[in-house]
C-alpha cells in the first residue's frame, strides 16, 4: 500500500503535549472539512499535489526521530492501521491529528495504540455539526481533545462541551485562539473566569518561530 502523502518534514511539535520535542510529520492529502480557519487548505482536497509513499519507505524517513506525528488533512480518511503498527514496532511514539469527525474506535482498541489529538470543532469554524461525540468514550489520559477558538462564543461552547463529557477527567485539554482572530490574553481571562483547572492555554509554536504561512516546518 501507498499513502498520498501532501509532505513530510522534520521539525518541532508545534503544539500538544509534545509541544516543542523534534518530530516528524506526515501530512496526508484530502480532508473531509472544511474549517473557516484552515491554514492547510492547499492539501484537503483528493487532488492536491502528493507523492504516494510506502509505509516501509515512511518508517525510513522516521529513523532517528522518536516522535512521529501523522496530520492532515485528515489521517484518518487513510487506512493508517498498518502503517502505525510499523512505526511503534520500531519504537516510535505516534501521534494522530485528527478532526473529531470520525471515528477513532478501532484504532483505540489497537495493541499498538497512538496517542490522539482530536479537535472539537467550535461554532466559528462551520464545522461543529460533523463531530462524532462517541469518540469522547474512547480516550485516555494520553490523548487530548483540542479547542481552537476564534470568538467568545467559541470560548463558552468549548467550557460546555469540557463540563458536559466530564473531559478533564478523561484527557488532557487545550484551548488554542485562531491565529489573528482573538487574543491568548482573552483565552486566559476567560479561564480565570470559570477557574478552568487541568486546562492549558497553548499557541501554535511553529508560527512564532517561523512565518505563519511557511510550509515544512
Amino acid at each position: 500500500m501507498k499513502y498520498p502523502v501532501a509532505e513530510k518534514f522534520v521539525s518541532i511539535n508545534g503544539e500538544g503535549p509534545r509541544a516543542g520535542e523534534l518530530a516528524v510529520f506526515i501530512r496526508f492529502r484530502k480532508c473531509n472539512l472544511a474549517c473557516s480557519y484552515c491554514d492547510t487548505k492547499w492539501a484537503n482536497s483528493n487532488s492536491s499535489p502528493a507523492e504516494f509513499v510506502s509505509a516501509e519507505e515512511l518508517c525510513d524517513f522516521a529513523q532517528g526521530i522518536t516522535n512521529v506525528t501523522l496530520t492532515g488533512g485528515e489521517p484518518l480518511l487513510q487506512d493508517v492501521g498498518m502503517l502505525i503498527d510499523m512505526l511503534i514496532e520500531k519504537n516510535h511514539r505516534v501521534e494522530i491529528e485528527t478532526n473529531g469527525s470520525i471515528s477513532i474506535k478501532e484504532l483505540s482498541q489497537k495493541k499498538n495504540r497512538p496517542s490522539f489529538t482530536m479537535d472539537y470543532k467550535l461554532p466559528s469554524s462551520n464545522m461543529e455539526k460533523f463531530m462524532c461525540i462517541e469518540n469522547f468514550a474512547y480516550l485516555t489520559l494520553g490523548d487530548t481533545v483540542k479547542f481552537v477558538a476564534g470568538t467568545r462564543e467559541d470560548l463558552e461552547k468549548s467550557l460546555e462541551i469540557i463540563t458536559e463529557y466530564e473531559l478533564i477527567n478523561k484527557c488532557k485539554i487545550y484551548l488554542s485562539p485562531v491565529y489573528g482572530a482573538i487574543s491568548a490574553e482573552e483565552i486566559v481571562d476567560f479561564m480565570k473566569e470559570n477557574s478552568l483547572n487541568d486546562v492549558r492555554v497553548q499557541l501554535q509554536l511553529h508560527k512564532y518561530i517561523w512565518s505563519p504561512d511557511k510550509r515544512g516546518v
